[in-house]
């Protein structure tokens, strides 16, 4: 921008220039967004590819026996309590707690009267949950050896859906939670807890034994390319008015 526009922007009134600053720093984040979008794509082509050729294996099962009791495979290591701890969870990305989250979180969003982020939510936690068991079934990876009994699995491995799940709803949740804040540091805390939940969610499955480190690999890579998708729908949508706009009421 040449000098005199940049004196000219700095000239204007304050609530002018703090518009003027919103706008640039929110085209900035959809340019971020799109270069992520495009990127992640790739990147998952590539590891579903490794995944589906075998390439994988060894790397996966090498990391899957580093959290077994190498005296019976059949158990994570570690003690009882801290095994139980996983289970527990390890359901924050369950469909059941899933759908219960976004129902509770929804009911609140429609007495807001945020219309838009209720559908962006439902969009997204039903998004997911079709993009889950779609590719699974094109992928159609058995689950590791490593899973007893014990756990209720009834679904190929790749990519896993509580990593899915866990990403595109937490993540949703997140930005619709840093709508309604106002400081950076409260924003930043509701998306870094959103991350957060996604990873622990993914560790838990790969602790547990019931999926392959790429499994949950590529459930964060879907995930959260599901809910870029769906925040860059939702951001044109309020830009045509169709729905409400982001700001805190």
């Amino acid at each position: 921008m040449p000098k005199a526009n940049n004196s000219a922007v700095r000239n204007l009134p304050a609530p002018f220039l703090r518009c003027w600053n919103w706008t640039r720093n929110q085209e900035l984040v959809v340019l971020v967004l799109l270069f992520t979008l495009v990127a992640g794509i790739l990147a998952f082509v590539v590891v579903a590819g490794a995944v589906r050729g075998g390439g994988m294996d060894d790397i996966d099962k090498a990391i899957l026996r580093a959290f077994r009791n190498p005296n019976d495979l059949s158990q994570p290591i570690g003690p009882r309590y801290v095994r139980e701890a996983f289970r527990d969870l390890t359901a924050l990305g369950s469909t059941t707690i899933a759908c219960l989250v976004a129902a509770l979180v929804g009911g609140f969003l429609l007495l807001k009267r945020q219309y838009g982020g209720f559908l962006l939510l439902t969009a997204a936690l039903g998004g997911g949950q079709l993009l889950s068991k779609l590719l699974k079934l094109y992928y159609g990876r058995a689950r590791p050896e490593y899973v007893n009994a014990s756990h209720y699995v009834d679904s190929n491995s790749f990519p896993s859906g509580h990593a899915i799940v866990a990403t595109v709803v937490y993540l949703t949740l997140g930005a619709l939670l840093a709508r309604f804040v106002t400081t950076r540091p409260q924003k930043i805390y509701a998306l870094g807890t959103a991350v957060l939940l996604a990873f622990i969610v993914g560790l838990t499955r790969v602790y547990l034994g019931v999926h392959y480190p790429t499994d949950v690999l590529g459930g964060w890579m879907v995930g959260l390319l599901w809910a870029i998708i769906c925040w860059l729908v939702a951001r044109a949508l309020q830009k045509r008015g169709v729905v409400e706009s982001p700001s805190v009421r």
